[in-house]
């Protein structure tokens, strides 16, 4: 076997270990993250919505805050204790933070129709 070969056969190997081990930290019944706090995200969250709406989302701790606070005022969420807030925000900016971009690249060029067949002005239907 090539060295070529067998580079490609570790660097999948090890792609495929770390995606195991990735499933490993993650709670089956709800999708979060197994960490220090889940067990209260998973009460305090689940109690209202699903989850996915919690990994879906992505923020850093003080926009995190916002989102509470937002739920508190607005959905009838109630008053966490400052320990209970604290681990829950913590739990959050950690396994949750921003991503730069979360948005598909861009189509290239080359894959796009010729100019001329693309619509002209805002109420062009495709």
């Amino acid at each position: 076997m090539s060295i070529r070969a067998c580079t490609l056969c570790v660097v999948v190997s090890l792609m495929l270990f770390a995606a195991g081990a990735k499933a490993a930290e993650t709670d089956e019944g709800t999708g979060l993250a197994i960490a220090p706090g889940w067990e209260l995200v998973r009460a305090h969250c689940g109690g209202c919505h699903s989850h996915r709406l919690v990994t879906s989302q992505r923020a850093d701790r003080q926009t995190w805050l916002d989102i509470i606070r937002w739920m508190q005022a607005t959905q009838n969420l109630w008053q966490f204790d400052e320990a209970t807030e604290n681990t829950i925000l913590d739990y959050l900016a950690a396994n949750y933070p921003p991503q730069p971009n979360r948005r598909r690249a861009p189509i290239p060029p080359t894959l796009m129709p010729p100019a001329e067949k693309l619509p002209q002005g805002p109420n062009s239907a495709l």
